[in-house]
């Protein structure tokens, strides 16, 4: 079939994708910028990219109109300083139109479980977008389900990020209610299952695991998994609003995400109707089994897609990737050039891996620092991590930065700033080679945004004489066995 792939940068489209592909149907996917959609070189011949905005409908005047099927997997929730429900009904309203269009039969969408009477402001945003998508002429496939285990799901993390750091919890009355967790391989499992299937068209199905947790046992739970003793304290006085500042500061998401996130919790997310099975008999992985298949993948460096991915901290540009080009004029620069004496691969190897475990090779407490009061004004600070410990792809993120271009043939990273700043932030990384050598030449660049950026640069340059020289000596000394002496030029304006 031709098939269009909505979302399919972010955490269940890069995941889905490769399954339709082996499953030999012809993908178009569509993104907001294809220059932040990195496609493995396996599928770069097989898949066609398209650019369009759901909430700019003029430019969906430039997509097929000879698509089969479409797969609707975009959302708004986590995004800041917009009202996510009536972006998702406009982008719904845009899609619904332009697929009227086309020669499309089947619409996809995985939604979430809603039977309570009373639904949080995300699930209902999610129940709305079902109505509104059944309004295009093409059929619609509803899959709701609750919370997603697997590597790298927002859910998944969360939970991760409490039990991992956490000995004792102090959590509000909501970890009574209940959920019915599914796997995320059973989620593309159903997926793709119900594509081109009749007996599929205008139903909307619920799917879960076998196992009802409260969110306090999926927190007990994945703690026994990881042999962690846990105590968790339970106290009705903290509101929403409180829960969502302790998840926002204890765990790697951002505010708007918690929010929604704490929001939806307060709703029982079980299974009632099981007609799925009767159409589609799968039996589901235990949750535990599902916690155990995650940390496999991440204790592989196997991850293959993040809820990171998705610009959701509220304070990223959709467009940030016009910013791939450091300017020239009107920035502050902090730059550090140094020679060494050992196989660039190396080198590379050490800046590919920054961030993360392993850290910024100086000063770690200073940049921890730095990702507290990010947090404290609402940025993304230090938790996020990475997606992987070594690799790196345009889009990923590392910590508060966001990678701009991870070029090995060339060598050079470029990173964009995602913290919240009077200004822009880039921060560079090249290993070149000259005639007396093999050199590392390391950026930091600064456009500040009037006297409040110029203020903050000069304010924070007597850290940057303690960060970023010592930092550039132990990203090329990282691994050696003894420690050379390099050749370092300072300049800092």
């Amino acid at each position: 079939m031709k098939i269009l792939l909505t979302g399919a940068n972010g955490y269940i489209g890069r995941r889905l994708l490769p399954l339709l592909v082996e499953q030999r149907h012809e993908v178009i996917c569509m993104v907001r910028d294809p220059r932040r959609f990195d496609l493995p070189e396996t599928l770069k011949e097989q898949v066609q990219v398209v650019k369009g905005d759901l909430l700019q409908p003029e430019g969906l005047t430039q997509l097929p109109q000879d698509i089969e099927a479409a797969y609707y997997l975009v959302h708004s929730m986590g995004s800041g300083g917009i009202d996510f429900s009536s972006a998702e009904r406009m982008a719904a309203e845009n899609f619904a139109a332009y697929l009227n269009t086309t020669a499309a039969r089947q619409i996809i969408y995985l939604s979430g479980i809603s039977n309570d009477q009373q639904l949080s402001k995300h699930l209902a945003s999610r129940r709305h977008v079902e109505d509104v998508l059944s309004t295009a002429r093409a059929e619609v496939t509803v899959l709701r389900a609750a919370i997603i285990i697997g590597s790298g799901s927002a859910s998944f993390e969360i939970i991760r990020d409490l039990v991992e750091k956490l000995p004792v919890m102090v959590t509000p009355k909501w970890l009574k209610s209940r959920c019915q967790p599914i796997a995320i391989r059973d989620v593309l499992f159903y997926l793709t299952a119900v594509l081109g299937r009749e007996d599929c068209y205008g139903k909307r199905f619920e799917i879960g695991g076998p196992n009802v947790l409260t969110c306090k046992e999926m927190l007990l739970k994945l703690a026994g998994v990881r042999r962690l003793r846990r105590y968790i304290i339970t106290l009705p006085i903290l509101t929403p609003r409180l829960s969502s500042y302790w998840l926002y500061f204890v765990t790697s998401t951002n505010y708007t995400l918690a929010r929604s996130l704490v929001d939806s919790l307060r709703n029982d997310a079980v299974v009632q109707d099981q007609h799925i099975q009767e159409l589609i008999p799968h039996r589901c992985l235990p949750y535990e089994h599902a916690v155990r298949l995650a940390y496999t993948k991440i204790e592989q460096n196997s991850v293959v897609s993040s809820w990171k991915d998705a610009l959701v901290s509220g304070t990223m540009r959709l467009n940030y990737m016009d910013f791939i080009q450091i300017p020239e004029h009107g920035v502050l620069t902090d730059k550090q050039r140094l020679k060494f004496d050992r196989a660039p691969e190396e080198v590379l190897a050490n800046i590919w891996s920054i961030g993360g475990e392993r850290g910024w090779y100086k000063t770690d407490f200073l940049w921890r620092m730095r990702g507290l009061l990010d947090k404290m004004v609402g940025g993304v600070g230090l938790r996020r991590g990475r997606r992987s410990p070594h690799e790196v792809k345009a889009g990923d993120t590392i910590d508060f930065w966001r990678v701009l271009l991870a070029d090995t043939k060339n060598g050079r990273l470029l990173l964009y700033a995602e913290m919240k700043l009077p200004g822009e932030a880039w921060l560079q990384f090249r290993v070149c080679q000259e005639a007396d050598g093999y050199y590392l030449e390391q950026l930091a660049a600064f456009r500040p945004d009037g006297l409040l950026g110029r203020l903050y640069w000069y304010a924070v340059l007597p850290f940057h004489f303690i960060i970023f020289g010592g930092m550039a000596h132990n990203i090329v000394r990282y691994g050696m066995a003894e420690s050379k002496p390099g050749h370092l030029r300072h300049n800092s304006m």
